[in-house]
């Protein structure tokens, strides 16, 4: 199994910056591809960013390309979410997701983080 764990949420202006991390245990955190999604209430879980299991390789919603960017440390079992130039749109529960190389779904998820972009 594969613990996540989301920290990082919380309240802030449009137009400030805000940075999500997630710490991961259990299996090796380098054989998984990381990922971020979002989700408002009543509203289907949104792709935000995913980030290939030895980095380098990046992908992100048009949404959020350009203002938000994914990283890792593989050393420290961890992935986060710098996001910039916030706006109230970006409000929504995040959650980190893993999916192991070569598998066609995320399996596993973290509990959420709330961030709250006010206007």
């Amino acid at each position: 199994q594969v613990q996540l764990v989301e920290s990082g949420g919380g309240l802030v202006q449009a137009g400030g910056s805000l940075r999500l991390s997630c710490a991961t245990s259990g299996r090796t955190f380098s054989s998984y591809t990381m990922g971020w999604f979002r989700q408002v209430p009543g509203k289907e879980r949104e792709f935000v960013a995913s980030i290939r299991s030895s980095g380098g390789v990046t992908w992100y919603a048009d949404s959020v390309k350009g203002r938000f960017t994914i990283s890792r440390d593989n050393a420290k079992n961890t992935v986060s979410l710098h996001m910039n130039s916030l706006k109230a749109e970006d409000t929504a529960v995040y959650y980190c997701a893993a999916k192991y190389v070569g598998f066609s779904r995320y399996d596993y998820w973290g509990q959420g983080t709330q961030v709250t972009v006010s206007s």
